[in-house]
């Protein structure tokens, strides 16, 4: 069982800066990539950004030069800093890992990110 906490969600001006956090604990010894997602009213949900233990990085075209995801393995924490949002970033983000040796999914419980004046 692996539990995400999230945070740092919230509303923000066009054009402004949100950092959102994501921590894992429990068994967290097979967790290989750590990502976020976000979902719109709406809309399916979709990938924002993931990264691996190693480093490796991979953004939606719709963030990439805007959003930066890092990773410190030792807190098992992930990290998304978004600049120069916009309206359209706004939706639901999710934390989310996988379970390598289980295939077991593991969702965050969610956080608003809003990007209205």
């Amino acid at each position: 069982q692996v539990d995400l906490v999230e945070s740092g969600g919230g509303l923000v001006q066009p054009g402004g800066s949100l950092r959102l956090s994501c921590a894992a604990s429990g068994n967290t010894s097979n967790i290989y990539s750590m990502g976020w997602y976000r979902q719109a009213p709406g809309k399916q949900r979709e990938l924002v950004a993931d990264i691996t233990r190693s480093g490796t990085t991979d953004y939606a075209d719709s963030v990439k030069g805007r959003f930066t995801i890092s990773r410190d393995n030792a807190k098992n924490t992930v990290y998304l800093q978004m600049n120069s949002l916009k309206p359209e970033d706004t939706a639901v983000y999710y934390c989310h890992t996988r379970d390598t040796l289980s295939k077991t999914d593991y969702w965050g419980q969610g956080t608003q990110v809003t990007v209205s004046s």
